[in-house]
């Protein structure tokens, strides 16, 4: 019988629908079997396979920050380079003392309070003077870092991009500064020059590690210029300063960042490293390699000398080579 509350269409069409708990569904053989009411609820909730928000593609340099920002190894390191470089600015936030007053009467004294890290030979606070030592430390690995890698992008890049006699002629010269070595070219440059600021060390670093960055530099530049953009770009009638800059260098700096990252705890262990020859940093300045080389003939009578500023270096150097491992593992798609 109709129900004469419900209307219906012509040829007995219902245009109301079933209700909830008159609704049918195909059995899969041909007919039809009642379903409860919570059943025939439930099969409208169902959602469709499209409707949920779709995620926004990211590109390469997005989607490597969406991964450091998750990864420990980048925030642990990040942290301590971000506390080196404040204390390297501003070192009396955490040292009040005076790294050049120096009072014999205390040489060679151990801990005392407020003074943590004991005396030096000369009575020097080795606390004060381990502070102050991150700024000749950062400010070498930073300077060098960027001079080298700006200087061997721009070198290495034009000879990828261009070819031909220009390329083989980078090539030779870095060849020839590869072997030199860095040590052995350290004592010899550096044992002429008398400035005791840290910009003959910045340069004699950049002169020895812009071929690093060049050859690295240049295979990146070598592998994008044959992408189908750049092809595109180039039959479309672009000019070669476009293709450079626009397609050709964002997809190529990839590899040339994470090399710098790893290289500058590497020059900050190289500025240690000439300073403690005695051809690197001089005093007056305050650095780690000068206070390694005057507790070195000590440490058995005062091994505090040696421990705290060889201590300081060793966590700067590996806080980046740290960083620059987790920015590799981020910007090489191949280690995902």
């Amino acid at each position: 019988m109709p129900d004469p509350e419900r209307p219906e269409g012509p040829g007995g069409y219902d245009p109301v629908g079933p209700r909830p708990h008159e609704a049918m569904s195909p059995t899969g053989q041909g007919g039809v079997m009642d379903l409860a009411l919570e059943e025939a609820e439930s099969l409208e909730k169902v959602p469709g396979p499209d409707t949920g928000p779709r995620e926004k593609a990211r590109s390469l340099w997005s989607d490597a920050w969406h991964q450091l920002r998750r990864n420990p190894v980048f925030i642990v390191s990040s942290l301590m380079i971000l506390f080196l470089v404040v204390i390297s600015i501003w070192p009396q936030l955490i040292a009040s003392g005076d790294p050049l007053h120096c009072d014999l009467s205390k040489s060679q004294q151990g801990s005392q309070p407020g003074h943590p890290f004991g005396y030096d030979t000369q009575g020097c606070d080795v606390y004060t003077r381990t502070v102050y030592g991150a700024r000749a430390s950062i400010t070498v690995g930073v300077c060098a870092t960027l001079g080298a890698a700006l200087l061997g992008s721009a070198l290495g890049g034009l000879a990828g991009f261009f070819g031909g006699w220009g390329d083989a002629l980078l090539s030779r010269v870095a060849d020839i500064f590869f072997g030199i070595p860095v040590v052995l070219g350290g004592l010899v440059f550096l044992s002429v020059v008398t400035s005791t600021t840290v910009w003959p060390v910045v340069g004699f670093i950049v002169l020895l590690g812009w071929p690093q960055i060049a050859r690295i530099a240049r295979g990146s530049v070598i592998t994008a210029k044959q992408n189908d953009y750049v092809q595109a770009a180039r039959a479309l009638g672009a000019g070669n300063a476009r293709m450079m800059l626009r397609h050709v260098a964002p997809n190529a700096v990839a590899p040339v960042i994470v090399v710098a990252t790893i290289a500058l705890g590497t020059y900050i262990a190289l500025e240690a490293t000439l300073s403690f020859l005695g051809v690197g940093l001089r005093p007056p300045t305050v650095s780690w390699g000068i206070d390694i080389s005057n507790a070195a003939s000590q440490i058995r009578n005062a091994p505090h000398m040696l421990v705290y500023p060889a201590g300081a270096l060793s966590l700067t150097v590996l806080a980046f080579i740290m960083l620059g491992d987790a920015v590799r593992d981020a910007l090489d798609p191949k280690l995902r």
